[in-house]
């Protein structure tokens, strides 16, 4: 009898396709689709893969044949499909935001009363526009919705902003953030027993990157009278390792550290004393 497997539907080509199949990659699950099918072997997990628009991804977990998906937060919201968001996974973060002709005046939300506004995110800027009590033309495109004001199809747009360089080739100037997307992991809301103990051993891998990924391992070197001082800066895990050094009264210590305190936590182990600080990437963090 062949094993069970969870059914991981992901974008076929595009960024967030890229991100998603590096997280994999780290994950110890590597994908191949050497003939460009709409289906992907794995290897290192039971998973089958299915590539997808990533726009569809939603439907195919509300309705069970894809068991989990890879997708943005936007596309999750846009659908509006009854699945559940289980994980943000911390890669292709952008932003949909207002944006409006370069030489146009902004005041704030309630400019956009009675504008004709371009979007391929209708269902998002509806219900943000009910919320705010404003009526607007809302005008539904599939794409190129940057050039809407530029044709005279619309005043205003509300569209996906990574860079900003597409806004600015276009004659536009972002004015207003609505929301922030990432990708993130999906799953059929009435998965089995067995493929939600599958599903929670993928998530543990995808936690053990992550981690991994915001976190350095540092390695310092300190004179006895230092160590107390400097065991405060670098608590770590739970506690730093500490090994005597050739050298008389010079220890070597060993930690974790977070990537967004680094360059305060360095300069601080300076002041205190520490040197020949080494700090090197992680590749899995498991807690």
């Amino acid at each position: 009898m062949e094993s069970e497997k969870l059914t991981l539907a992901i974008q076929k080509s595009g960024r967030l396709s890229e991100g998603t199949i590096e997280l994999l990659k780290l994950c110890g699950i590597k994908v191949s689709n050497e003939g460009n099918h709409l289906k992907a072997l794995a290897e290192g997990f039971p998973l089958e893969i299915l590539l997808l628009r990533d726009d569809d991804i939603p439907q195919y977990v509300a309705d069970g044949v894809a068991d989990i998906g890879m997708l943005g937060m936007n596309e999750v919201l846009e659908k509006d499909k009854k699945i559940d968001v289980v994980k943000y996974l911390g890669f292709s973060k952008c932003r949909l935001s207002i944006a409006i002709p370069r030489d146009a005046k902004y005041t704030g939300i309630e400019s956009l009363e009675g504008k004709r506004i371009a979007t391929s995110y209708p269902v998002i800027l509806e219900k943000f526009l009910e919320k705010k009590n404003i009526k607007a033309d809302i005008h539904s495109i599939s794409g190129s919705v940057e050039i809407a004001p530029g044709i005279g199809l619309a005043d205003v747009i509300f569209e996906i902003v990574s860079s900003g360089g597409t806004l600015l080739s276009n004659g536009l100037k972002e004015v207003d953030v609505i929301m922030k997307s990432e990708a993130v992991l999906v799953a059929y809301p009435n998965l089995t027993e067995s493929k939600k103990k599958l599903l929670n051993k993928l998530l543990f891998r995808i936690e053990a990157v992550q981690k991994a990924k915001s976190n350095k391992y540092i390695l310092l070197n300190a004179p006895e009278n230092k160590l107390n001082e400097i065991v405060k800066l670098i608590p770590g895990m739970k506690s730093p390792t500490i090994l005597p050094l050739a050298q008389k009264n010079w220890f070597s210590l060993h930690s974790v550290i977070s990537e967004d305190d680094f360059w305060n936590v360095i300069d601080n182990l300076k002041s205190a004393g520490a040197e020949g600080i080494l700090v090197v990437p992680i590749e899995k963090m498991v807690l």
